[in-house]
């Protein structure tokens, strides 16, 4: 293209615009390359690539999924260095992914998208970043996923606080913590990890739960150079993680059809809490009250004892306020600290993050996900013609690994795109019947799950559904994304938009 975006460059015309470097975006980009199609650009707006692991890195950051599972099927890494692989080791994978995949070439760094609009006229997406830069593509690939846009809960008094504050996904590693008073609120799968450090580092660790978690041992070890020697060899690996994904994959019957066989694993969780915490108080405070699996099940051999440290106060009194010196709880009790620190998750359920999504007639998704955010096979929504989002609404895991699940998308996706160039398409998108139907049959299946059995979690949307977890095995979402399943959608040719184009009225010439 030769016209330029006002106040900036003539615009970059690629075939496929991917917004998102961390593992999502970097499999999408991956899967156009084996398909022999290099037409297409990857936008990051960080100037290194990694998404949540590279912008979480405190203390104690570490995967819950097997290190051989939590990596990309085509590009298998034989060296681990243990079973849970630790974050600066993602990272480095990542990294090492997308030097091995030739994806660099691809890579527009510092790229931070604020808008995505499509034009209905063209078929095409403009895509315009903060810096000026403009992308035209045929296809959008929205794939920043649900671990990027931290959530810091709005306390009063907040603003008034003297001392430092900082979120998990960015760690302050210059504040001190010798002789500090720390205070750590949510007790998520951040927390578990980070809160052992801040334990043995601050000189005092008020710990604020308003919920307790079910908490398993992490059965992880350090493979020795024979487990290593043996795990670089093809058919050894393919076997041990074909083992972890059926291992992993049985526990979706519990989760997602009979919950009654999840009370063995909260025997285990309630002796791994006996053995580690001999307070009788302490150990009341942290026993969950309601059923194991109806929020994230989390994995420490460290929690339990760093609680356990003189040093360290489980308050379980919700908190009031914040105050210029402190946190004053309900009960009255002001706790003095030098320090907070967040690890209150993030928000998972705006999919597309401060991205300006806006569609067929100016559809605009933040008001078409206000209520519930929801979509067909969770990567294409109505209204929003060539456009896709990995890890979108009900993609999510309680029980496997998520590159399997964002494997799947990118294979429909992809599927998705040679079914527009073999029927010579100009755009498709999902029916509203077809993701009505889908979306009404995951809801009825999620209201059997344990998911379902009444607490309050992040998995709820503000309205109460759960838009954000699979209710079945990640086997039966291979099945449904193995290929393209074109009678859901509806079609443009090429040859009906250039007839659209040709009776469009050309505007008049000025006199």
């Amino acid at each position: 293209m030769t016209a330029t975006a006002a106040g900036g460059a003539a615009p970059e015309r690629v075939r496929t615009v991917i917004v998102g470097s961390g593992f999502a975006g970097l499999a999408m980009a991956a899967a156009l390359r084996r398909r022999g199609d290099a037409d297409f650009v990857v936008l990051e707006k960080a100037d290194a690539i990694g998404g949540t692991w590279r912008d979480n890195h405190y203390p104690g950051c570490q995967c819950d999924v097997p290190s051989h599972l939590y990596s990309y099927s085509f590009a298998p890494k034989a060296d681990w260095s243990a079973a849970y692989a630790p974050q600066p080791e993602i990272r480095a994978y990542i990294e090492a992914c997308a030097d091995r995949l030739d994806l660099r070439r691809h890579l527009r760094l510092g790229a931070e998208v604020r808008e995505a609009r499509f034009d209905e006229a063209t078929a095409t997406w403009t895509v315009r970043c903060a810096d000026g830069r403009v992308f035209v593509g045929d296809v959008a690939v929205v794939a920043t996923g649900g671990l990027s846009r931290p959530l810091t809960p709005r306390l009063p008094g907040l603003d008034t606080f003297a001392g430092r504050t900082w979120h998990s996904a960015a760690w302050d590693h210059d504040a001190p913590l010798a002789g500090q008073r720390v205070a750590a609120i949510g007790t998520g799968a951040s927390a578990i990890q980070f809160v052992p450090h801040l334990a043995r580092a601050a000189a005092h660790l008020t710990l604020l739960q308003r919920t307790p978690p079910w908490i398993l041992p992490r059965p992880d070890h350090t493979f020795t150079a024979a487990e290593r020697a043996a795990l670089r060899v093809p058919g050894v690996r393919r076997a041990y993680r074909a083992l972890l994904y059926l291992r992993h994959e049985l526990t979706a019957v519990p989760f997602t059809i009979e919950p009654r066989i999840l009370r063995v694993a909260q025997r285990l969780a309630l002796r791994h809490l006996r053995r580690q915490v001999a307070d009788p108080v302490l150990r009341a405070k942290l026993t969950p009250a309601y059923t194991m699996g109806c929020k994230r099940i989390l994995m420490s051999n460290e929690y339990y004892p760093a609680l356990a440290r003189p040093n360290v106060h489980v308050e379980t009194s919700p908190i009031r306020e914040v105050t210029p010196t402190g946190i004053t709880t309900a009960d009255g009790v002001h706790h003095a600290v030098d320090a907070i620190v967040f690890g209150t998750g993030f928000d998972i359920h705006d999919y597309v993050g401060p991205v300006k999504v806006i569609g067929r007639g100016g559809l605009d998704l933040a008001e078409v996900w206000r209520t519930s955010a929801q979509a067909y096979r969770g990567t294409t929504i109505p209204g929003f013609p060539n456009a896709f989002v990995i890890v979108g609404p009900n993609t999510g895991l309680g029980h496997n690994s998520m590159i399997f699940m964002i494997e799947c998308q990118t294979r429909y996706i992809a599927g998705a795109l040679d079914h527009l160039r073999e029927h010579n398409l100009a755009m498709l998108e999902p029916t509203e019947a077809a993701t009505r139907r889908y979306n009404e049959h995951l809801q009825a299946r999620l209201a059997g799950t344990v998911w379902a059995t009444g607490c309050k979690s992040w998995y709820l949307d503000a309205s109460g559904k759960n838009t954000t977890l699979w209710p079945g095995s990640t086997a039966e979402f291979f099945a449904r994304t193995y290929r393209f399943d074109a009678s859901a959608y509806r079609t443009v040719s090429k040859r009906q938009l250039a007839d659209r184009q040709a009776r469009a009225p050309r505007p008049r010439r000025a006199a």
